[in-house]
This record gives structure tokens, sequence and C-alpha cells, in this order.
């Protein structure tokens, strides 16, 4: 084997085991994931699963987060702001239509955005609604943070009246609200409840395709490397480049 082969072929060889490594911390990635993922929705399903808890206050406020309260069972009394309800676009299980978000004005002076439910497009004015007698009333739901920004290549509008997204800051702001919680309240359904807005729509669910991906990874690297191997064995076998030079010699006689 000449100089110049055995340099391209340990150039080769270097390529490939870059190539093989590269797949092996793919799949082991996946399988960290995998891991993550399976903790995390042990975690969720223990939440929403648990007796509810009082619903943070100012003092919690800034230690919110998706690790520790995304999907916890909060509950919360006060007074609805009906006037200043807001319709978020949705998609759900009963087709296309609208969140109701309305603020809960708390006894302490602070605010908390609720979603009330879904109305359909057609039933969008309250008055189709069951009628609310100013007096406090108590939720329970789920803690969700907050969506800033809007929706998919589609930006909120305030002014214009589109909401893709449950902006908690951004809709407190176009209501006049302050001291409002960075989070709101998907609220579940329980006896009594009127059927518009309907509440306890809340999706719970994780995709979990880690392992595929791991055994993808993994089938992935041991193709690459046994192509490697093949490679590389066929090269130095004992008696190639004898042969490979009788060929040629041949072809020239």
């Amino acid at each position: 084997m000449t100089g110049r082969r055995v340099a391209a072929l340990v150039a080769f060889d270097l390529a490939a085991i870059l190539l093989v490594a590269g797949l092996v911390a793919l799949a082991a990635w996946q399988v960290h994931r995998r891991a993550w993922k399976l903790d995390l929705i042990a975690r969720v399903e223990a939440r929403v699963r648990a007796s509810p808890a009082p619903a943070p206050g100012p003092a919690r406020w800034a230690a919110v987060s998706v690790a520790a309260d995304e999907y916890r069972r909060v509950a919360a009394a006060g007074t609805w702001l009906e006037d200043r309800s807001t319709f978020v676009q949705a998609v759900t299980a009963l087709g296309g239509g609208s969140w109701v978000m309305t603020p809960l004005a708390r006894d302490d002076g602070t605010t908390i955005l609720v979603n009330r439910g879904f109305v359909p497009d057609q039933a969008r004015d309250p008055a189709a609604w069951r009628a609310r007698d100013g007096q406090p009333v108590a939720v329970t739901g789920l803690l969700r943070l907050s969506e800033p920004g809007g929706g998919f290549l589609r930006a909120n509008d305030a002014a214009a009246e589109r909401w893709f997204s449950r902006d908690v800051a951004a809709i407190a702001a176009s209501r006049g609200l302050t001291r409002v919680a960075p989070y709101f309240i998907d609220l579940e359904r329980g006896p009594g409840e009127g059927s518009l807005p309907v509440p306890g729509l809340t999706v719970v669910a994780f995709s979990n395709n880690h392992l595929v991906y791991a055994l993808t990874w993994g089938v992935l690297a041991l193709m690459a490397a046994a192509g490697a191997v093949a490679v590389t064995l066929d090269q130095i076998r004992p008696g190639r480049g004898t042969r490979a030079l009788a060929g040629c010699a041949a072809d020239g006689g």
C-alpha cells in the first residue's frame, strides 16, 4: 500500500470515528432526555391529582417557575371583573373558538387571570352565559405560566383585540390591571358550572419518543462503525496491492 493510500485510509478512519462518536453522543443524549421526560411526566401527574394549594401570592411571584409550579392545582377566591375579560383564540376537542380570560380581583388588592374555559365563536357574547351577581367566588384549577409573544407566526395585537396566546403581562396592560400574578389559572370543571364557558379542557400530555430516537441513532452508529471496519479491512488485507498492480499491468499489455 502506497503512502498516499495509507494517508487516505487514516483520514477516512478518523472521519468514521468522529461520525460514530457523534451518533453515540446523540443516542446517549436521547437516553438522558427520556429519563428527564419520564420524571417530568411523573411530577406533573402527581401535581394534577394533588389537593389544591393556595395560589401563590406576591411574596412568591418572583420564584414561580415551570419546574416548580406548572400544572399545580391551586385555589383562589375573589370577584370576577367581567367587563375586562379577554378572548384568546383556541382550538380544542370542541372545535375552534376562544378561551375566556377573566381577571379575578382578590381581597389583598392583587389580581389573577383565570381561563374560565372555552366558548365557540358564535357564543362570544357574554350575555349568553350564566349571569354573575358580583359576589365573591372560589376557583380551583391548574397553575399555568404566561405565554408571551403570541402564537406560531401570529403576534398578539392588543389594539385590534387579536389574541393568539395567553400573555399575562400584555393582557393585564391592555385591561389596565395592576398587581397581576405572573401566571394564570386554568379553571377546572366543578359542580354547578354552567354550560359556557366550558372549563376543564386543559390537555396535559407530553410526547415521549426519545427511546425511538435513541435506538435510531444507536443503529446508525453501529452501521457506520461496521461500514468503516469493512472498508478498512478490505484496504489492508494481504495481497490487495499486488493484485491491483497485476490488474493494471494486464490492462496496459
